[in-house]
């Protein structure tokens, strides 16, 4: 059903746009094409080759009033091949749409149909607000898959701004989500962004219709879910920001119908060397009964470090401390850069399963003890 409807609009947005009476500029096409092999250096090496293209096509129309209508189009095609101890070879691979949309905008008004990327907030790797998205803070390239909808934003003149949308046809979770949203069903939401004295803060608000799989026990088949964000930030010296969020289920019958996250964390270039960025968050999650009462989940605390070698070489680290369950999780990344190519020596040593996350939020490519290269050139 999902294919169909982005189909569908694909095809939709193709047509609204050949229809404007403009000439179109020349479109631009773009790509970013990768490679990698990563093995384990704590038993089997179970080694895994993997490519990924992303190709792009965009155009633009200029209308009068300095407005303009854009159409981006990208795909996903990506295979593996892996060679696990004493077992066959085996391959995997899918070509699929990564985004199509169309935007109109005028200095002020963005309005933005399609398959799209959709995230927000403050917090840069223990996120809170991150509802639409599943950016791995660890992943060089950033790859998410995005949500089908419409989006609205306004921006006034004092850098205040507001955003609505409503998605439709996402069928899979998304974000912290642990059960889909019913099927045929909208979902709809808004955000407000107001500028303060050295920083923002944000108010933001989405609604859906949650659907789970059958035979889950203690879950009912179908409920209303409601979420609210708040998060800030500011520049004072040194970077410091918040961001927390309030879900409920509305259901009777839930044990746990309320979920709280807050994220408070800070940021700094130590005089070092050629500047060595320090990055740092706590993070808080917890289930609950009533909105405010006592809880029970995870406490993890992160760190972020970026240090530029030279021109050409820059060496940057995460690292994780889940508090519940003592584990430490540690990434390290070798990049170097040129105009088109960068390439990447990673090392990572990590419980097999990484549990920070819910299932599913995050890739488990970095589970274990190992190492990935990869190169990747943009064009």
């Amino acid at each position: 059903m999902k294919k169909r409807f982005e189909c569908a609009l694909f095809a939709a947005v193709a047509a609204v746009l050949s229809a404007v009476p403009c000439s179109p500029r020349t479109p631009e096409i773009s790509g970013t094409l990768s490679a990698r092999a990563s093995a384990h250096v704590s038993g089997p090496a179970d080694p895994i080759l993997g490519f990924r293209y992303l190709p792009a096509v965009a155009f633009e129309k200029a209308l009068s009033g300095g407005a303009a209508l854009r159409f981006e189009a990208s795909l996903n095609v990506f295979g593996t091949v892996s060679f696990p101890p004493g077992g066959d070879v085996r391959t995997d691979g899918r070509a699929r749409l990564y985004r199509g949309w169309a935007r109109y905008a005028t200095p002020h008004f963005e309005a933005r149909l399609g398959l799209q990327r959709l995230d927000f907030g403050s917090a840069s790797i223990l996120r809170p607000l991150m509802w639409f998205d599943r950016i791995d803070p660890r992943d060089p390239l950033q790859i998410t898959d995005g949500v089908t909808g419409l989006l609205l934003k306004y921006t006034f003149r004092s850098n205040a701004n507001a955003w609505v949308w409503g998605l439709y046809g996402n069928d899979d979770p998304k974000g912290w989500e642990l059960f889909p949203t019913a099927r045929r069903r909208p979902e709809f939401g808004g955000r407000v962004q107001l500028p303060v004295p050295k920083g923002e803060v944000a108010l933001t608000y989405h609604h859906r219709r949650v659907e789970t799989s059958p035979g889950v026990p203690n879950v009912p088949g179908a409920f209303p879910e409601d979420r609210i964000g708040v998060d800030g930030k500011w520049d004072v010296g040194v970077g410091l920001w918040f961001e927390g969020t309030l879900v409920r289920a509305d259901r009777s019958g839930l044990p746990l119908p309320f979920q709280r996250a807050l994220t408070v964390g800070a940021d700094y270039t130590l005089a070092v060397g050629n500047g060595l960025y320090v990055l740092s968050e706590q993070f808080l999650f917890q289930d609950s009964a009533t909105a405010l009462g006592a809880g029970r989940g995870m406490k993890v605390s992160a760190v972020s470090l970026s240090y530029p070698v030279s021109i050409l070489d820059a060496l940057s680290g995460i690292f994780y401390y889940d508090w519940e369950n003592r584990r430490f999780y540690h990434f390290l990344n070798w990049r170097r850069t040129y105009d088109r190519w960068s390439f990447h020596l990673i090392g990572f040593w990590n419980p097999k399963t990484f549990d920070i996350y819910r299932p599913g939020t995050t890739g488990t490519s970095f589970g274990g003890k190992g190492i990935q290269v990869m190169a990747v050139f943009n064009h």
